[in-house]
């Protein structure tokens, strides 16, 4: 009876419970990842952060390897990142510092001849400087009231503080080993699978790994261009400490949704003070810009190419990793939707990458540019598969 009925049943409906258990299963399956991913939030992070690092940091490491051991290699490459961004940072203070007596009489002037114009009431607005006033010292109270709950809120802001800097320690502890004994690592998970599935790890993670260090090139790349477009506006427009910046703006650029915003402050403030307010505007609608040709121009062209994604794709994935993350899931959407995509199109036998398709050696294989490089030899009956794959590159680290 029972076949009976089942053969009563149509085919496309068969068809289609079939199709529907499983993506129940699958939606299951991704919804317990997100639901893990966020218990260990902050180690995620960590982690994510460390790849990045290392993925900016192995090919530094692989030239001093040329000329000494591969720890030593390794500390180079970290000490070399941190003077590089230490020099950053100590010329944007110097610069600043150096002329910060005149800049600061000018921007007293700039702000009088803001209270000027705002006194004149353009469009019947008129502000006074007794509002003013008046608005200052109703600031001042409500910070007075409100003094209990500003303090605690500080303290909260103090603990998240310290997560961050547990989190940036874990980041560089990561890194450390990812540059310089990320092959071994890689091995060693190759060798606890199946011979016969070996080589099939082997082409999907060196995929994956070609999209996710793409992904980091194309944000220096991006932030880059924003310094060199901010730095051109700057000097243009005659404003002082164009260099300096241009730096904050790249480093800027790497701060989801707050660094741009807060760079572009910084430097209408300091064009407001030196060349006056209709400068401060001019600056202001110009970094504005720069920013959306980063937004619409520049992340789907760079991104896209780097990663091979479509950039509807790139701008649908980050609005979604917001909405279900915030500024994490803005951060981490891209990269984890393009390494996905190229392992899924590399194990269906698609080539997304045709770097991928001739191997020149070692940086062929899994995280070629830092945590799975070097991948050694799975050993005698492991190097092919029986369905006629690639055999997986030879290893110096075997």
């Amino acid at each position: 009876m029972a076949k009976r009925a089942s053969e009563n049943v149509p085919a496309w409906l068969r068809t289609s419970a079939g199709w529907s258990w499983r993506l129940i299963a699958l939606t299951a399956a991704v919804a317990l990842v997100f639901w893990a991913t966020v218990q260990v939030q902050l180690v995620f992070v960590a982690v994510f952060l460390g790849l990045v690092f290392a993925s900016v940091l192995n090919p530094v490491a692989d030239f001093y390897a040329k000329v000494m051991p591969r720890p030593l290699a390794t500390a180079l490459a970290i000490l070399s990142a941190f003077l590089v961004l230490g020099g950053l940072l100590t010329y944007v203070v110097a610069s600043v510092a150096g002329q910060w007596e005149r800049l600061a009489g000018q921007f007293d002037n700039g702000v009088q001849q803001i209270l000027q114009y705002l006194e004149s009431g353009p469009f019947g607005l008129s502000v006074t400087v007794d509002q003013i006033n008046e608005w200052i010292d109703q600031g001042r109270q409500w910070l007075t009231e409100n003094t209990d709950s500003l303090v605690s809120q500080a303290a909260q802001s103090a603990g998240s503080v310290f997560e961050g800097f547990a989190v940036f320690a874990l980041a560089i502890f990561c890194t450390v080993f990812f540059v310089a004994s990320g092959g071994k690592m890689w091995g060693w998970f190759l060798g606890q699978l199946p011979e016969q599935h070996r080589s099939r790890w082997q082409a999907a993670a060196g995929a994956g790994w070609y999209s996710f260090s793409g992904y980091a090139r194309g944000t220096v790349i991006i932030a880059f261009t924003d310094g060199v477009l901010a730095f051109i506006l700057l000097t243009i427009l005659g404003v002082p400490l164009a260099a300096p910046l241009a730096v904050l703006v790249f480093i800027g650029a790497f701060i989801p949704l707050i660094g741009a915003p807060l760079a572009m402050i910084i430097a209408a403030v300091v064009a407001l003070a030196a060349n006056g307010i209709v400068t401060a505007l001019i600056v202001t609608i110009g970094i504005a810009l720069i920013g959306q040709l980063e937004g619409h121009v520049l992340q789907p062209l760079i991104m896209g190419k780097q990663v091979a994604l479509h950039p509807l794709v790139i701008g649908i994935g980050v609005t979604a990793g917001t909405v279900l993350a915030g500024i994490l899931g803005a951060i981490i959407a891209v990269p984890l939707m393009a390494v996905a995509w190229t392992v899924f199109s590399t194990l269906r036998g698609d080539r997304a990458h045709p770097e991928l398709d001739e191997p020149t050696g070692p940086r062929a294989g899994p995280l070629a540019v830092a945590p799975v490089i070097h991948p050694p030899d799975p050993g005698p009956g492991g190097r092919g598969r029986a369905d006629g794959g690639d055999e997986p590159p030879e290893s110096p680290d075997a």
